[in-house]
């Protein structure tokens, strides 16, 4: 059993700097020009490090969500997350926060999903949420940063968190792409949970078997840029790393419905697991049934604890060749 890499009862933000209403409905068949009659429609608030940390709260964690906010759109996030008993801290922002959507088309069983590009923070609205989150008392011990940053907020932005997090010691766990990705890997990340496409376009290289993802792992833990990886594989699985051990977990044999919020609810599985002090094969486990229990449901719905509950049994971790990494 390896030890726990977070101690039991650590306190834990997840930072959302593009929240957003979700809407999902479906439809008999998605057709060009004609009126597309749609089921009642499905309301839930969104984005990447809210919906980590309604996967934390179902989960019976205690979690605190960070984000801007503005507009009608603003005003009924935050009740949202009121009713579903989430702690928030809001940052005002001058335009309406996004509406994303997902159509559910029957005919196909295909998902199509709309994601808008959020409103533009101005610079005096992005400072406010670095002003918040350093300004909080005691600072978390781990802080979630996930999601893409909205229009206005500068590609280092996700590096700046970073830097405030080791300042004030604290272990970011993050979950973004591209330049935001690049930026705070630079400056140093806790934990960093990248697919496949966005580990690849990272590192500038197909990865295209498990050899060369286990490969990428090594390279990227070794630049001291990060304690530890975990790369989602889609239906293939999913890979931990961190500088002395790796696992592989294979995918579980279910029925996807819906691929809408498995990223975020394998994230919150796996700081839920991290923050309640369970070591990083057990974090895994974790990430792995919620992530799973996602794809079980076709809505904006993210996992269910008793799906996660029932799945965390038929995972099944298999260790692989690793000598630990130097930095």
């Amino acid at each position: 059993m390896s030890p726990s890499p977070v101690a039991a009862g650590t306190a834990l933000l997840c930072l959302t700097m593009n929240p957003s209403v979700d809407l999902a409905t479906e439809t008999a068949e998605v057709l060009p020009t004609h009126k597309l009659r749609c089921s009642p429609t499905a309301h839930d608030a969104g984005g990447g490090g809210i919906n980590v940390a309604r996967t934390v709260v179902r989960l019976g964690g205690a979690c605190v969500s960070l984000c801007p906010a503005g507009g009608p759109t603003g005003d009924w996030l935050r009740r949202r997350l009121a009713e579903e008993g989430m702690a928030g801290r809001f940052v005002a922002s001058a335009e309406d926060t996004r509406v994303s959507f997902t159509v559910h088309e029957g005919r196909s069983g295909q998902e199509y999903r709309f994601v808008m590009p959020g409103p533009r923070l101005s610079e005096t609205e992005w400072r406010a949420c670095l002003e918040t989150l350093g300004a909080m008392d005691p600072f978390p011990g781990l802080l979630v940063a996930s999601g893409s940053l909205p229009p206005g907020v500068p590609d280092d932005f996700y590096a700046q968190v970073a830097r405030l997090a080791t300042e004030r010691g604290s272990r970011l766990v993050l979950d973004t792409s591209g330049a935001p990705l690049d930026a705070a890997l630079a400056a140093g990340v806790f934990l960093v949970k990248p697919n496949l496409r966005e580990l690849s376009a990272h590192l500038g290289r197909e990865l295209p078997d498990r050899p060369a993802q286990l490969s990428a792992l090594r390279q990227l833990l070794a630049t001291g840029r990060c304690s530890a990886v975990a790369l989602s594989l889609g239906h293939r699985g999913a890979l931990l790393a961190t500088r002395q051990a790796a696992w592989f977990a294979p995918p579980l044999a279910i029925e996807a419905r819906s691929a809408v919020g498995a990223g975020d609810s394998f994230v919150g599985g796996l700081v839920w697991a991290l923050a309640a002090g369970q070591d990083w094969p057990d974090a895994l486990v974790w990430g792995v049934a919620c992530g799973t229990g996602a794809l079980l449901s076709v809505s904006t719905g993210l996992c269910r604890a008793a799906d996660a509950i029932h799945l965390k049994d038929q995972v099944r971790l298999e260790p692989q060749a690793w000598e630990p990494v130097d930095s």
